[in-house]
C-alpha cells in the first residue's frame, strides 16, 4: 500500500421503505431474550467481488434497492422504530414503514487490498450510531452501508441493536435479501412470534446452573477502564482443521471443531493474561429443542454458560484437556431444561408491572466464546456471486474478550475464527505457535465496536 491512507468516504444517504404497507397501528413486542441483550450492538459484513454500478453509468442502487423494498414487505419490525409500551415499560417495534437508513460509500483501495494488507478498519464500513435517549422513535434501528471499492468489489454492513436480532436472525434477513435480488423464493420465511421463548407459567424451574450464573452476572458492575480492544481474523483450511480434530479426538472422540478452536484461542489467550480460568460459552439454541424453532425465528435465541478449567491440568495437557472440558461442558449444559431455566430466571425478574429488569453485559465478564458454525452467511449470494468473506462484531463489550467461530467460504470443516482482545493481548495470540499450526490466512482487523 506504499503508505497510502486508507478512507471510506460516505457520499450518500437515503431511507428505503417497504414494498407493502404495514397494517395501520401494528406492534411487535421484544421477548425477555431480546431485553437481555439491550446492552451490545450486532454488526456484519458482507464482502463480495461484486460491482455494484449499473451500466451506463448509474449510481443509483438499482435492483438492490428494489430487492431490498422486496424484502423488508416481509419484515414489518425491521422497518419500524422503538417505543416503550406505556402498560409495563418495555420496548416494543412500532411498524409504521419508516424505512432503513442506507448509507453508500467509496474506499479507495481495492478489496484485496482491505482484506489482506491495508490494515483497514471493519468498523467504518458499517453505518452506526447510539440509539438516543430522548425521541428513539425517530432513529433507524437498522442501518446498512454499502461500501464500493477501488477496481470492483462491494461490502454490506449490516448494523442493528442486538435486542432486535441475534446473528442468526440478522444473517436470515441478509440471506433473504440476496434471494429476492436473485428473483428466488426466500429460503427462510420469517417467523415472528415472541411468546415463543416466553417463561413457563406453570412450573418454572429457576434452580439450575442456568439460572444460577445469570444470577451471578446480573450483579457484575464493570469498573472504569481505559482499556482498548482490537480484533483479529483467521481463515482455517478444511484439511488443517481436520487434521489437528482428528489429533484431539483420540482422547475426546466427539469433539467439534468448534470445541476444538474454542480450545486452541482459550489457552493462547491464557498464556498472555493472569485472570482466572474461566470461559463462558455462547450458543444459538433454536435447533437444540425438543420442538426445534424455525430457521426464520426473528430475535435472539443465545443461550450462555460458564465453564472453568484447572490451572495444572492446562500446563500438563494445554489445549487437548481444554477440550475436553469444553466437550463435556457443552453435553452436560445445552439441554432443553438448561434453557427453558435461563427464560424462566429472566421472566422472574421483572417487577410487579411486568417490565423487564435492566439488561446486563451477556458477553462476560469472562473471556467469551460464541459458536456461530452453523451461520448461512455464505449461501447469501448476489447472482452466481457467493461472499468472499463475511465478518461478525458485537458492540459495546465489557469482558475479557470474545472468541467467534464462524463458517467459512470453504465447504467442510473449513472455519473463520475472529478475535475480539485488549490490545495489549492481540499481537502475543497472533504469534502464537500452536495457532500458527494450523497455518491460518489472516485477514482485516480492526477497534472494537
Amino acid at each position: 500500500m506504499s503508505g497510502k491512507k486508507i478512507e471510506v468516504n460516505v457520499h450518500s444517504k437515503l431511507t428505503v421503505v417497504s414494498d407493502t404497507p404495514v397494517q395501520p397501528g401494528k406492534t411487535y413486542p421484544l421477548s425477555v431474550l431480546d431485553h437481555a441483550m439491550g446492552k451490545h450492538t450486532l454488526h456484519i459484513i458482507f464482502y463480495y467481488r461484486y460491482d455494484r454500478v449499473d451500466k451506463g453509468g448509474s449510481s443509483d442502487l438499482g435492483r438492490l434497492r428494489a430487492s431490498l423494498s422486496d424484502v423488508l414487505s416481509y419484515y414489518p419490525p425491521v422497518t419500524g422504530r422503538l417505543m416503550i409500551d406505556e402498560q409495563n415499560g418495555n420496548w416494543v417495534v412500532k411498524c409504521n414503514d419508516a424505512g432503513v437508513r442506507v448509507l453508500k460509500a467509496k474506499v479507495n483501495c481495492t478489496l484485496d487490498e482491505w482484506l489482506t494488507k491495508s490494515g483497514g478498519d471493519e468498523r467504518d464500513l458499517t453505518a452506526w450510531d447510539d440509539m438516543p435517549n430522548e425521541d428513539p422513535h425517530i432513529w433507524s434501528p437498522f442501518r446498512i452501508q454499502l461500501n464500493d471499492f477501488e477496481g470492483g468489489g462491494l461490502a454490506i454492513g449490516l448494523s442493528c441493536p442486538h435486542m432486535y436480532a441475534d446473528p442468526h436472525c440478522a444473517t436470515i434477513l441478509t440471506k433473504s435479501w440476496t434471494d429476492i435480488y436473485r428473483r428466488q423464493a426466500i429460503s427462510y420465511s420469517p417467523f415472528f412470534h415472541p411468546p415463543g421463548l416466553r417463561g413457563r407459567t406453570t412450573n418454572p424451574n429457576t434452580n439450575t446452573k442456568s439460572a444460577a450464573f445469570y444470577a451471578a452476572k446480573s450483579k457484575y458492575f464493570p469498573m472504569e477502564t481505559s482499556t482498548k480492544m482490537s480484533s483479529a481474523t483467521f481463515r482455517f483450511s478444511d484439511s488443517m482443521v481436520k487434521k489437528h480434530l482428528s489429533d484431539v479426538q483420540i482422547s475426546c472422540p466427539n469433539a467439534t471443531a468448534f470445541e476444538f478452536l474454542t480450545a486452541l484461542f482459550w489457552s493462547a489467550i491464557l498464556h498472555v493474561k493472569s485472570t482466572p480460568c474461566k470461559i463462558t460459552i455462547g450458543v444459538d439454541f433454536r435447533k437444540l429443542l425438543e420442538a426445534p424453532l424455525p430457521n426464520g425465528f426473528f430475535g435472539n435465541a443465545l443461550h450462555f454458560s460458564s465453564v472453568e478449567c484447572n490451572e495444572e491440568d492446562i500446563k500438563k495437557s494445554g489445549s487437548e484437556y481444554l477440550t475436553k472440558i469444553v466437550h463435556e461442558h457443552c453435553l452436560s449444559s445445552h439441554t432443553e431444561e438448561e434453557f427453558w431455566s435461563a427464560i424462566d430466571w429472566f421472566e422472574s425478574q421483572k417487577d410487579d408491572a411486568g417490565k423487564f429488569s435492566a439488561p446486563f453485559s451477556m458477553y462476560g465478564p469472562e473471556l467469551t466464546s460464541l459458536n456461530l458454525e452453523h451461520m448461512f452467511a455464505y449461501g447469501a449470494a448476489l447472482d452466481d456471486k457467493k461472499p468472499l468473506h463475511v465478518s461478525y462484531h458485537v458492540g459495546n463489550l465489557e469482558s475479557e474478550g470474545v472468541i467467534l467461530v464462524l463458517p467459512s467460504q470453504e465447504e467442510g470443516l473449513g472455519r473463520t475464527v475472529m478475535v475480539t482482545l485488549p490490545e495489549d493481548q492481540i499481537a502475543n495470540v497472533c504469534q502464537n505457535e500452536d495457532i500458527l499450526r494450523l497455518e491460518p490466512i489472516m485477514l482485516v482487523s480492526g477497534r472494537q465496536f
